[in-house]
Order: C-alpha cells, then sequence, then structure tokens
C-alpha cells in the first residue's frame, strides 16, 4: 500500500493507452488475420487472400474486392471507436456485422508496422497510408484496383515483453489456418485463399458450397460420412453437418459453431449436441458436428467478449433445444448404421512393405503406399479421381439392382396398405458434392435368418445384411420400458409369489434418501424391513427376478443421498447404469424369442444403440459382399 501512498491520478498518454487497449484485442498473430477478414467480410467482398510469413508475426498480407475505404475517412479509421458498422447505441440490439466497435485497425496499428491501400468504385485512384507504432509517416494517393490491402509487419516490435509470450512459428501458423479453414465453410460464397510462407496451402471455388469446401478443406473421409440437415423454428434456422454416432473423435476438435456467420465458442451449443448424441456415444467419445445457426440478431448478445468469441443467447433454453432436437430426428435413419467396409476387412497397414508376390504395376496402384507418396495438398486435387471412381462404382450398382428395387417398390407399396403407422425417416446423405435426400428404413422390413455364436441375430433387407447385438438390443429395450415406466402414472407390476429380502449395511441404509419412492416410480413395491432390510413385494411386468434383484442390488449400492432424482437426466443416467441385467451374450434364444426381441427393438426411440453408446447392429452391403468375392 505504501506505493500507492501520495500518487496522484492522472490521464495515460495516447501511445500508453494505445497500447494497453491493443492488449485486448491483439493477443497473437491469429487475433489480427480474424479481424481483418472479419472487415472483408463486412466490406461484401466476393475474394480475400490471405498472406502469412513466419506464423505471422513478421508478415500478415490480407487483400479483398470489398467496398474500399472513402479517401476522407483512412485516417478517422486508425482511431479508437471509429466505426462504419454502427451509429447510435440501439444498432447494438440488431447487430447484423461481423464488427463494430472500431477498435480492431488503432489496436492493430499501436504494436506493428501497418500500410493501407484502399480504394472505392467511385474513386479514380486509390490511397496509400503507412503508420507505425500508431503514427501515420506516408500518406498518398496511388493506383490500385477496387477493394483494400492492409499489410502488417514486425508485430510487437515496440512491445518487446510481449514477444516473449510468442509460440513457435509452426503453433502461430497453425491457429491462423485453422481459423480461415472454418470461415471457409460458414462463406462458401466467397473466394478464399491462403499462402503460408509462400506456399498456397488451399484456394476456395467460391461457388456457395459448403460441401465442396468441406471436401477441399478437410478430407472426403470425413465428408463422406456426415448427415446434412436443414431445420427451421420461429426465427432460427439451422444447417448442420453432423456424424453418424459410428463415426466419432476422441475431443471435441471436429465440432464448430457458427452463429450469424460469426465462429463462436458456446456451452449452449456443446450442450446441445451432446444431448443429441445421449445413449449413442460411448463415455469419451465426441461427434463430429457443423452448425450454422441463423437467428434474429435482437435474440442475441454479441458484444459480451472483447474478441468477440462467444455470443449469449436471449432463451438459451430454446437454442439448445433446438439444436438438439434437430439433430436427434435426423440421426434416426439407417445411415447411423455401422456399416462394414471392404477396405475394413482387407486393407494393408500403410506401414507394411510392399507385396512381394504381386507385380510392380500392381504394387504402385496400392492405393495405401499412394497414401504415404502423396502430400496433403496432392491429396486434395485427387480428391476428383475418388469421386469419379465413386460415382462410377454407384451406377454400377444401380444397373445390376434395378430389377430387384422396381419389384421392391410394388412390396412396399402393398405393405403400406397394411402397415398405416410405417415410419419413414428423412435425411440427407452426402454423395459427391450434393446431399441426396431421404432414405428410408423399417426395422419391420428385415427379415430374420437366424443367429450365430449364441450373440448375434443375422437378418438380411433388400440390399443389406444385419448383425444384430441381442445383448445391446436388449438393453436397449429394458431401458426403455423402465423408463417409460417411471413416467407413466400406472405402473404394470407382477406380485412375487416369495418376497424378496434385501439386506444391506447400515450406512447404506442411512444414505438411501428417496430411493424408495424412486423404485416405486419404476413399478417396484419396496419396503423397509428391519433395521437393515427391505422387502420387495411386486416388480415391474417385464422384469425377471433374478434381474429385479440385481437391478435393487445395483441402486442401493451406488446411489448416494446426494443422487438428484427429480432431475430427469439424471434418472436416465441412473437407470442407463443400471440396466445391467438383459440377454447376454452366448444366451441361445429360439425364434420366437428372436421374433420377440425384434419387434421389442423396432418399437423403441432409438435401436440403433444400448443405452451406453454401443451399436446394437451393424450391415454389410450387398455391394460389399459382392466386392469381397469379387463379382463386381
Amino acid at each position: 500500500m505504501e506505493l500507492l501512498e501520495n500518487k496522484r491520478i492522472m490521464e495515460l498518454p495516447k501511445h500508453v493507452a494505445d497500447k494497453i487497449a491493443a492488449g485486448e484485442v491483439v493477443d497473437r498473430p491469429l487475433s489480427i488475420v480474424k479481424e481483418l477478414v472479419e472487415n472483408s467480410i463486412d466490406a461484401g467482398a466476393k475474394s480475400i487472400i490471405v498472406e502469412i510469413k513466419n506464423g505471422g508475426k513478421s508478415y500478415i498480407r490480407v487483400t479483398d474486392n470489398g467496398s474500399g475505404i472513402e479517401k476522407q475517412d483512412v485516417d478517422l479509421a486508425f482511431k479508437r471507436h471509429a466505426t462504419s458498422k454502427i451509429k447510435n447505441a440501439s444498432d447494438l440490439d440488431h447487430i447484423c456485422s461481423l464488427g463494430f466497435r472500431g477498435e480492431a485497425l488503432a489496436s492493430i496499428a499501436a504494436v506493428s508496422r501497418v500500410e493501407l491501400i484502399t480504394k472505392t468504385a467511385e474513386d479514380k485512384s486509390g490511397i496509400r497510408i503507412k503508420i507505425e507504432g500508431g503514427e501515420v509517416l506516408e500518406k498518398e494517393d496511388t493506383g490500385c484496383p477496387e477493394g483494400t490491402t492492409i499489410l502488417i509487419e514486425d508485430l510487437f516490435f515496440n512491445t518487446p515483453a510481449r514477444l516473449k509470450f510468442m509460440k513457435p512459428d509452426a503453433t502461430e501458423s497453425t491457429l491462423i489456418i485453422d481459423f480461415i479453414s472454418k470461415m471457409t465453410l460458414a462463406y462458401p460464397q466467397i473466394k478464399i485463399r491462403l499462402i503460408n510462407n509462400g506456399n498456397i496451402l488451399f484456394s476456395t471455388a467460391g461457388k456457395g458450397d459448403i460441401y465442396s469446401n468441406m471436401l477441399t478443406i478437410y478430407s472426403k473421409e470425413i465428408g463422406d460420412k456426415l448427415i446434412h440437415l436443414k431445420e427451421e423454428q420461429e426465427q432460427m434456422t439451422l444447417e448442420a453437418f453432423v456424424s453418424a454416432p459410428n463415426n466419432s473423435k476422441t475431443n471435441r476438435k471436429s465440432q464448430i459453431f457458427f452463429v450469424n456467420g460469426r465462429y463462436i465458442s458456446s456451452k449452449i451449443m456443446d450442450n446441445a449436441v451432446t444431448d443429441a448424441y445421449l445413449e449413442k456415444l460411448f463415455e469419451g467419445r465426441y461427434p463430429i458436428a457443423f452448425l450454422f445457426l441463423q437467428i434474429a440478431p435482437e435474440k442475441l448478445d454479441v458484444n459480451i467478449h472483447p474478441n468477440k468469441k462467444e455470443v449469449r443467447f436471449e432463451n438459451e433454453r430454446l437454442i439448445r433445444d433446438f439444436i438438439t432436437d434437430s439433430i436427434r430426428r435426423n440421426l434416426q435413419s439407417k445411415e447411423a448404421i455401422p456399416e462394414i467396409k471392404e477396405k475394413n476387412l482387407f486393407q494393408f497397414r500403410s506401414s507394411d512393405p510392399v507385396r512381394k508376390d504381386l507385380p510392380q504395376s500392381q504394387n504402385a496402384a496400392d492405393p495405401n503406399q499412394q497414401e504415404i507418396k502423396k502430400s496433403k495438398i496432392e491429396e486434395q486435387v485427387d480428391i476428383k479421381k475418388l469421386l469419379f471412381e465413386q460415382r462410377r462404382q454407384e451406377q454400377d450398382l444401380e444397373q445390376a439392382a434395378e430389377a430387384e428395387k422396381q419389384r421392391s417398390r410394388q412390396v412396399e407399396e402393398a405393405e403400406e396398405v397394411y402397415l398405416p403407422d410405417r415410419k419413414v425417416i428423412e435425411i440427407a446423405e452426402i454423395s459427391d458434392t450434393k446431399p441426396r435426400i431421404k432414405s428410408e428404413f423399417d426395422m419391420r422390413e428385415l427379415s430374420v435368418t437366424g443367429s450365430i455364436f449364441g450373440t448375434y441375430i443375422t437378418a438380411v433387407d433388400e440390399n443389406s445384411f444385419y448383425l444384430i447385438d441381442q445383448h445391446a438390443a436388449h438393453e436397449r429395450i429394458f431401458y426403455e420400458q423402465l423408463l417409460a415406466q417411471y413416467q407413466k402414472q400406472d405402473k404394470i407390476q407382477q406380485l412375487i409369489l416369495t418376497p424378496i429380502v434385501v439386506n444391506v449395511t447400515h450406512a447404506i441404509k442411512n444414505d438411501t434418501g428417496g430411493m424408495l419412492d424412486f423404485l416405486g416410480n419404476l413399478g417396484f413395491q419396496i419396503e423397509e424391513f428391519g433395521p437393515t432390510a427391505y422387502i420387495v413385494k411386486a416388480i415391474p411386468i417385464f422384469m425377471e427376478l433374478e434381474g429385479a434383484k440385481e437391478f435393487i442390488d445395483y441402486l442401493l449400492d451406488n446411489i448416494s443421498e446426494e443422487a438428484d432424482l427429480e432431475n430427469q437426466k439424471k434418472i436416465s443416467a441412473i437407470i442407463t447404469n443400471a440396466c445391467k441385467k438383459a440377454v447376454k451374450a452366448h444366451d441361445v434364444l429360439d425364434k420366437q424369442e428372436i421374433d420377440r426381441l425384434m419387434a421389442d427393438l423396432a418399437k423403441t426411440k432409438n435401436p440403433y444403440s444400448c443405452p451406453h453408446g454401443r451399436p446394437t447392429f451393424i450391415k454389410l452391403t450387398k455391394y460389399e459382399l459382392e466386392k469381397m468375392f469379387k463379382r463386381v
């Protein structure tokens, strides 16, 4: 406190205040690239070129063909809180641009050497201005095309302490590459080129096709497995590309969110995606999700973070439910079933040596050997060849199966007479660069052919062979029956001829809290029976005696007094973890039991996975099977 005594309040010099303010907006090269690219987008650019060197530390140049800056406004553009995006406080309630604070250029100029060249359509010549550390050094007319080019050199040259916090060049450039990659998805109508140390990393076509950009920037392997969806509700629109449950990652890096064209981090959207895949994924696995949400600007507050990385929704619950329901509806499809591919069964490891028993020409054509030799850019160029090959294979398959499809359509029309409640689920299946709309799947169309290893039920439909895990399937049925029982007013019970006595320790007896009411809601009739025991007189109608006892034992051993038995999500999790007693692997089922199991599975809301996220069944297409036997 002694240091503060007798200290007078004073106004900081402009160059000091500017450097402090710059610290809020410019913390690394990525911050500069983000601000400049967003300015280009706000200026209506149809083409943006971003070039960086040394991770952006020594050189950043952003060139666009947008509206440009008028000559008389160039000086003003580098003043703090000078902007063309808003006029008064009321404009903050419906911001439609990416930038609006007027701090970016002033902050960048305060800590670097800046050169700006700009021209509007109305001006006959452009203007060039050079600024160093916030001070104007040069300003002159110049010839240039319409738009703006801004060059940033020697970032933090006048604040050397900040340079110590910079990461290696590779790390800084990776952050910039990742950001520009994401922006190409949100703005597919803009041609975006990225150059790193003189090398063109990618260049998008600017034709408005998100999926084409996805193939260019990421890979066909990722894009080919995504489900495309579009949903609308009130003043909201969601377009998304999400993965089937069997195509997941070990982290959330493949979950990318945009709100009104702004790339953001959002716990609300994170949780919405998590809810959509509830019970469909193992713990520690995360789906791929590219979400593009459009919402009325007045329902959104984008002015809560210095770098505009976060937003606040007016109605968070509405947003979360809308996203969750939209994704969940589109996951109920045949595409959600894991598929066996020939390459999964017979593919060599990329590290395997060239096989000596094959001709040299055949070795050279091996796709895995090609992948080792190709660079990332060459792999992107080869996407066209891959797409051509895929189209050719699909055409062959369609021609070979045409007669069978016609017969199938006749059968389906006849079935609709007897199955008026038949569910038809519409989703978008990715094919080449356009989604293929409408894919039908009804489990009742599967014909059961038997079982193998006392574990897997076998079935077929028109074009695929299925393996159903009887344990996972029964667990799904068991879980949904228990949850439905909990939610019903009238409990369907079966009385036990000889009641079950469950003995527990004093500690457990003291810690069960509302467990008796919880079990009662599930359909159990259970009462206290002495100091350290309970007596069970009735169990749910669909449970077996031994399974009911194990279920109760698990709950009493694992649920503490702190468990929130009023929270629906927690209740679902409790039931999920307690669903241990089901049809086990190696239990041989007769035909009647198999038919009953399949019929019950078809009635569930999510027949594709057990409550713990394991798939209930997988498929092998007729075409993949024919490829294995070299018939095609």
